[in-house]
């Protein structure tokens, strides 16, 4: 994914095939469960799967691009000496471009390996970023 690249939904804008995109965003949902470095950006481009464009087209073809690129790249646990527990979280108040709707996710990591990740869109519109944070 680019960095601060924001797909949307433009207006009048050429459409891809419906079916041959659901079924490269279906591949890549079930390949992000044991590479977490493209569940960012198959989260992004997956939201567009009722009505996918040209530009999401491109963007999932650029995912299949890096995977090809980087091939071997998935979880790795390492043994590490020491027991901690980490946890990280972020939110991005009104991120998404189509309906100004926050996103929140967190990570946790075990003796330095990452064991759990995720990161989902609020159903509603929060007003403020101290909304988001509760």
């Amino acid at each position: 994914m680019q960095v601060n690249h924001k797909l949307k939904i433009v207006e009048g804008a050429t459409l891809a095939d419906k079916k041959r995109y659901q079924r490269l965003i279906g591949k890549l949902i079930y390949l992000s469960h044991t590479r977490p470095n493209i569940a960012y950006a198959v989260g992004i481009v997956s939201q567009f799967m009722h009505k996918p464009q040209e530009d999401h087209m491109k963007a999932a073809m650029r995912i299949v691009r890096y995977l090809k690129g980087a091939p071997g790249s998935g979880i790795i646990f390492k043994r590490n000496g020491h027991l901690k527990v980490e946890a990280y979280i972020d939110t991005d108040w009104a991120g998404n471009p189509n309906d100004r709707r926050s996103i929140a996710g967190y990570f946790t990591l075990v003796r330095g390996n990452l064991v759990t990740w995720k990161s989902k869109k609020h159903k509603v519109v929060a007003l403020s970023s101290a909304e988001v944070e509760f």
